[in-house]
């Protein structure tokens, strides 16, 4: 097990006391004074695996169990709500061979064709959660690749393995194809229903296809008709060309659609007239989307260049604009170790680091922090995840930086971990574990 930097009593009621907490993790702000960068010095009284109160520190009763923090900053437990559990871990079989969007498409559809048992699968979602659940994620959502036949062997596996971590990670699945592949009728109202029976979401990658429009119009009805939510990939693409956020949002508006959507990605928006992005994102605040950008793959496939030049822009979407207008917007780890991002290991402090540096979430802070918590919780139907307040589960991540620019200046491998009131494991899987399943 990884060293924590406290321990904790082996039974009874504590308190964690001079520590830090921010402003945009907490329900309620009660009597916390917070300093420029939105942090507080607080203590928090944890009894029976949940939070009792919250307060200032150095203003609750004298306790016999209090454990000095030292001005550490802590967390709620993060909730990662855009990943490719089922994809994950693959590149040491298939690498992408230009690290090219296309690229990583085609070596991920030839593995998938290869080698996509169920076992594969499962060993490899099992890994990656261990990984997830080592760094601190509480509650994640995964896409399944559901292009036949891989939706009949992918589903009840990630039923088996959601059902393994209950209590551990809370796993929410979407099921991901080309939303051209709707057209075919039977087949997607198929797939809606295997869908709806392993209690996922319903979700699609959107193209510039000439019937768009009518394909988003299929989806979205029979969401409506199965009570599901729904999840796109839309425009990771630098091409302005790519509207399909924009229509999406029009589909929301023209249904009255009430359930959750979350769109990923949005790349192609910072490319666009200004005028266009004010009128997408206008409509897209109506339709209550939320947004997810997922920083890490984004640089890593956008606007690569086969002639040795450098690339010129991030590959993000416009977070501050949405966040202007009251949407709710996300980061998340998106691919780990597959054609499509090369590295990463489900950890949502990398992904925020990473998205503080690429998407200037400084200067201020803000309410930045949520965007790994209190926000893809919201987006994902989270009661209890992603926020601190009494009467929740103390689910918190504890770190040995006092600051933001301590927090974020070293990988903090040495955080410590707790579930319900009790310190968990946070060692993460060796990676040998995987070596037999990349043998050719």
């Amino acid at each position: 097990m990884t060293q924590p930097s406290i321990t904790l009593p082996a039974s009874g009621a504590y308190s964690l006391v001079n520590l830090r907490l921010h402003r945009s993790h907490l329900e309620k702000p009660g009597s916390l004074v917070f300093d420029t960068e939105g942090f507080a010095l607080a203590e928090i009284d944890i009894s029976a695996g949940a939070i009792d109160r919250i307060g200032p520190s150095g203003q609750g009763a004298a306790r016999s169990q209090a454990i000095d923090c030292r001005g550490a900053i802590v967390f709620p437990a993060f909730v990662d709500c855009h990943t490719h559990i089922d994809k994950g871990h693959i590149w040491a079989r298939k690498p992408n061979p230009d690290g090219s969007f296309p690229g990583a498409l085609t070596a991920v559809g030839e593995d998938r064709q290869a080698n996509w048992s169920a076992e594969d699968i499962e060993r490899r979602m099992e890994f990656s959660l261990a990984c997830a659940y080592a760094h601190g994620t509480k509650a994640l959502r995964t896409h399944l690749d559901s292009v036949p036949p891989q939706e009949d062997i992918s589903w009840p596996v990630f039923e088996t393995v959601r059902d393994r971590w209950k209590g551990r990670i809370e796993l929410q699945a979407a099921c991901l194809f080309g939303i051209d592949q709707a057209l075919d009728e039977a087949w997607f109202n198929r797939l809606a229903d295997l869908v709806a029976g392993h209690r996922g979401i319903l979700g699609a990658v959107t193209y510039m296809v000439p019937d768009l429009d009518m394909l988003l119009d299929r989806m979205f009805v029979k969401a409506m008709d199965l009570g599901l939510d729904l999840d796109f990939h839309a425009d990771e693409t630098d091409d302005v060309g790519a509207i399909s956020l924009d229509r999406i949002a029009d589909a929301a508006l023209r249904h009255g659609f009430e359930g959750k959507i979350l769109v990923g990605h949005c790349c192609s928006l910072a490319r666009q007239p200004d005028a266009r992005v004010k009128a997408t994102l206008d409509k897209v605040a109506r339709a209550g989307l939320s947004v997810v950008s997922l920083p890490m793959c984004n640089m890593y496939l956008q606007d690569r260049r086969a002639d040795a030049t450098t690339p010129r822009w991030r590959g993000v979407t416009l977070l501050h604009e949405m966040a202007a207008r009251g949407i709710n917007v996300c980061v998340a780890s998106d691919n780990t170790r597959d054609p499509f991002y090369a590295y990463g290991d489900l950890d949502v402090l990398e992904v925020y680091r990473e998205a503080t540096r690429i998407l200037h979430f400084d200067h201020p802070v803000g309410e930045w922090p949520a965007t790994i918590a209190a926000n893809p919780a919201q987006a994902m139907g989270l009661a209890d995840a992603g926020t601190l307040k009494p009467g929740a589960s103390a689910d918190l991540v504890l770190f040995r930086g006092r600051s933001l620019t301590e927090l974020l200046s070293r990988p903090e491998s040495r955080r410590t971990l707790i579930r319900a009131g009790k310190l968990i494991d946070a060692t993460v899987p060796d990676y040998q574990d995987l070596d037999d399943l990349m043998e050719p």
